[in-house]
C-alpha cells in the first residue's frame, strides 16, 4: 500500500494541532523537562555547553571549532571512521538490491546521499538546539539519578553569497550525560527539585541551578541521527527518506567514544542467522518477569541480542506489518515469535499473577516490540525520523521546527516524565511505566485530553467494530473525544488517526 498518505496526515495532524498547544504552552512543556527558549540556548551555546567545550573542556572559550577540526581530534576519530563505514555498507546494500535505481550525491540519482563533506567541513559544526531532562530513565542507572540530554543541530556557519540553502542541516547529536556524576553526594531529589523550580530560565546558568551539575565528567555517550539519504516519489515507490542512528559510549580513561549496541535495537538478522541465539532470545523476553518489564517499557534487552547500528526509513504506516523487514520480528519466514507463542506467554504470565498494563494481545506484543527499539520509536510520530529537531535560534525566519520544537511524540511524554521528576523529589517511588509510544498514558492528569497528542484530532486511535468483543484487547481504549471519528489508515490495519465525523 502506499505510505505516503499517512505520512502526509501525520505531518498535517503536526502542524495543525501541535503548533498551537506549544505556542499557548511553552512554559508547560519547558517546566522541569526540557529548556527550548531561543535566548537560553543562544547563551548556553556560547559558553561551557559549546559542544566542542564540553567535549574538550581545555578549548579556548572565544574559538568555536568547525566540524573540520572536530572530527580529527582523538576523541572523535572513531566515530567518523564508524560514520563512515555506515556510509559505505549503506551505498553497497542499495548498489545491489536496487539494480535499476541509482544511488549518489546530487538530484540525478533516485536515491540521493547526504554529502558527507558537510558533516567534516570547517564550514560546519554542531549548534545547541535543546536540553532535555530525562530523569525519568533513572531505573536504567540509580547512581546516576538518569540522564540529561544535550541535543545539537548540524548547521552551516558560513554561507556563500547567494546560497539559498537552509543553514541547519538533517543531523542531530545527542550528547547524553548522567544527571549525578560519580563522587558527588547530591541527592536524586535534590536534582529533581533544581529541575522543577520555578522560573528555571533565570536560573539555568547559575551556581545553584540544574545545570551547575554537569560538565564533561558527567559525559556517557554521544547518539547521533543522520538522514543518510533522500529517495523523490518515483514510478515504483513513494517518497522516503533513510536515518542512519548509532551510539558511541565515551571511555572516560582512554577518553574516546566508541561504537556500542543501541539499547533495546534488536539485531533481527543476526537473530534468523543463529537459531540457538534467536531461541535463547524468545525464551528471555516471553519469561513472565521480563515480559512484565516489557510491556511496562522498561526491559533491558541484553546486548548480546542487540546490533550497533540501525537504518530508520520514513514514512512508514501504522501498521507493524508495514516495517521494513530488518525490523520487524514477527513477519516473514523464519521469524523469531509467533502468536501462538504470545498466546501462551501472556497466559503463563496472567497464570503467575502478572498484570499486563499495554500487550493483551499479538498485534499489542508486536507494537511493543517495534516501539523499544530506536528505530521503530523514531518511525513513531516524529518530524521526519526526529522527535526532537530542536530550536533554530540562528534562523532569519522561522521555520516550523523553530515553532513546533518536538514531535507529538515527545510533547504527549511530558506529563509523564515530570509525574516522575515529582515523585524522585518528594522520595516517593516512581511509576516508571510508559504507554505506547502513539498513545501516551494520562496518569490521571487531565493535561493531554482533547488533544492530537492522545484524542483529538489527529490522534492516533483504533477503529472500533462490533461487537465490541471482537475489538483488540490491547487497543481497544485508543478511542477520539466527543465530535470525532476514528479513521483507519491502509486497507488492513484499524489503527487510524482522529478526525472530523463526516456528515
Amino acid at each position: 500500500m502506499s505510505r505516503a498518505p499517512g505520512f502526509l496526515a501525520i505531518v498535517f495532524a503536526l502542524l495543525c494541532g501541535a503548533s498551537p498547544a506549544l505556542a499557548a504552552g511553552d512554559a508547560a512543556l519547558e517546566r522541569g523537562t526540557a529548556i527550548i527558549d531561543p535566548a537560553t540556548l543562544r547563551e548556553l551555546d556560547s559558553g561551557r555547553f559549546r559542544l566542542d567545550r564540553m567535549l574538550l573542556p581545555e578549548r579556548p572559550a572565544d574559538i568555536p571549532l568547525a566540524n573540520s577540526a572536530l572530527f580529527i581530534s582523538p576523541s572523535m576519530i572513531p566515530v567518523r571512521e564508524a560514520i563512515d563505514g555506515e556510509f559505505d555498507r549503506y551505498i553497497a546494500r542499495h548498489q545491489a538490491g536496487l539494480p535499476k535505481e541509482t544511488i549518489g550525491l546530487g538530484a540525478g540519482h533516485d536515491f540521493q546521499l547526504f554529502d558527507r563533506a558537510l558533516l567534516y567541513s570547517q564550514d560546519t559544526r554542531f549548534v545547541l538546539a535543546g536540553i532535555v531532562n530525562r530523569m525519568d530513565r533513572t531505573y536504567v542507572a540509580e547512581a546516576s539519578c538518569g540522564e540529561i540530554r544535550l541535543i545539537y543541530r548540524l548547521t552551516r556557519m558560513n554561507k556563500a553569497a547567494g546560497d539559498d540553502a537552509a543553514p541547519r542541516l538533517p543531523m542531530t547529536l545527542n550528547l547524553v550525560l548522567r544527571a549525578r556524576g560519580e563522587g558527588t553526594t547530591i541527592t536524586c531529589a535534590e536534582i529533581a527539585n533544581r529541575w522543577l523550580s520555578e522560573g528555571l530560565g533565570g536560573i539555568l546558568p547559575a551556581k545553584e541551578g540544574p545545570l551547575d551539575l554537569i560538565g564533561h565528567e558527567n559525559i556517557d555517550r554521544i547518539e547521533i541521527n543522520l538522514q543518510i539519504a533522500h529517495a523523490p516519489k518515483s514510478p515504483v515507490r513513494d517518497f522516503r527518506t533513510d536515518y542512519l542512528l548509532k551510539v558511541f559510549r565515551y571511555d572516560g580513561r582512554a577518553r574516546v567514544f566508541a561504537e556500542a549496541p543501541m539499547e533495546n535495537q534488536i539485531d533481527r538478522m543476526r537473530l534468523l542467522m543463529d537459531d540457538n541465539l534467536k531461541r535463547e532470545f524468545r525464551a528471555w523476553l516471553l519469561d513472565p518477569v521480563n515480559l512484565a518489564a516489557f510491556d511496562r517499557g522498561t526491559a533491558l534487552i541484553p546486548e548480546k541480542f542487540l546490533a550497533k547500528g540501525a537504518i530508520a526509513p520514513t514514512p512508514i504506516g501504522f501498521d507493524p506489518s508495514e516495517l521494513e523487514p530488518e525490523f520487524g520480528l514477527m513477519q516473514g519466514e523464519g521469524a523469531v515469535f509467533s502468536e501462538v507463542e504470545i498466546v501462551a506467554a501472556l497466559r503463563k504470565a496472567a497464570e503467575a499473577g502478572v498484570k499486563l498494563q499495554n500487550i493483551r494481545s499479538p498485534a499489542g506484543f508486536e507494537r511493543r516490540l517495534n516501539d523499544v527499539t530506536c528505530a521503530g520509536c523514531h518511525q513513531t510520530r516524529g518530524i521526519g525520523g526526529f522527535h526532537f529537531p530542536g530550536v533554530d535560534w540562528m534562523a532569519d525566519k522561522p521555520s516550523n521546527s523553530t515553532v513546533v520544537p518536538a514531535s507529538p511524540h515527545f510533547v504527549g511524554d511530558q506529563v509523564r516524565r515530570r509525574d516522575i521528576l515529582a515523585s524522585l523529589r518528594d522520595g516517593k517511588p516512581p511509576d516508571y511505566s510508559r504507554g505506547f509510544a502513539s498513545r501516551p498514558q494520562l496518569r490521571g492528569s487531565t493535561e493531554l485530553a482533547g488533544t492530537n497528542y492522545y484524542d483529538g484530532w489527529g490522534a492516533h486511535c483504533y477503529v472500533q467494530g462490533k461487537p465490541a468483543a471482537g475489538n483488540d484487547a490491547s487497543f481497544r481504549n485508543w478511542r477520539c473525544a466527543e465530535g470525532l471519528t476514528c479513521q483507519a489508515v491502509g486497507k488492513t490495519s484499524r489503527i487510524g488517526m482522529c478526525f472530523v465525523k463526516s456528515r
